[in-house]
């Protein structure tokens, strides 16, 4: 979905492409998976998707995914243990919400039971002999929720506008919250890995075992 720290959080902004008139949120549950494949924890996700672009070519898939800001994870990872593991994912029911500034109201759900492939399976595709992430990975599931209510003309379906609130929720995994805006005028995306290692390096952090 994004490049490794390119994601943005709650509260953040999340950027649709300016050249897109039809888009979508996509809420989804995200599992954080260990370097060894093994999930560790789950999140929750906002997999922001251009719908006219990926229409046009399977080809354009990056293009209509992959995007300034267009990943959400949040509000918190929820590591697993006794009272919460992948029984609890299998289950989760991810509420979605979407209050625009025109007075828009959109309110839906994805539920978990009705994926078509188990999430172990999932994780199992993506980490293997065939691929590694050396500093582990998130990966989302995917949704059972697609947009139907029609925002403007009949029959046009839904499309984000700047100042959507973006709402994606589900009971043991908190509220993901996030507000639209274009992908250029988002924040843009500068602290990658280098970000990272002089940041460790001026706290003195790089010498400390881990």
């Amino acid at each position: 979905k994004a490049p490794v720290l390119a994601s943005v959080g709650w509260g953040a902004e999340v950027g649709v492409h300016p050249n897109s008139a039809w888009n979508n949120p996509e809420p989804e549950v995200v599992l954080v998976c260990d370097p060894d494949g093994r999930t560790v924890g789950a999140a929750l996700g906002n997999d922001v998707n251009l719908r006219d672009v990926e229409g046009r070519s399977a080809l354009l898939l990056g293009k209509a995914k992959d995007n300034n800001a267009s990943a959400a994870i949040g509000p918190f990872i929820r590591l697993f243990d006794a009272g919460f593991g992948m029984d609890d994912v299998r289950r989760a029911e991810v509420r979605l919400e979407v209050i625009g500034a025109d007075g828009f109201v959109m309110d839906g759900s994805s539920n978990m039971a009705l994926i078509s492939r188990d999430p172990e399976e999932l994780v199992r595709q993506a980490a293997g002999a065939n691929h590694q992430y050396p500093d582990g990975f998130a990966l989302y599931l995917g949704t059972m929720f697609a947009p139907v209510d029609d925002r403007g003309a009949p029959g046009l379906g839904f499309t984000h506008r700047v100042g959507d609130r973006v709402r994606v929720s589900s009971p043991k995994l908190g509220v993901l919250e996030n507000v639209v805006t274009t992908s250029d005028k988002a924040p843009p995306w500068v602290f990658g890995v280098s970000a990272l290692m002089r940041n460790l390096a001026q706290r003195g952090l790089l010498g400390a075992s881990v």
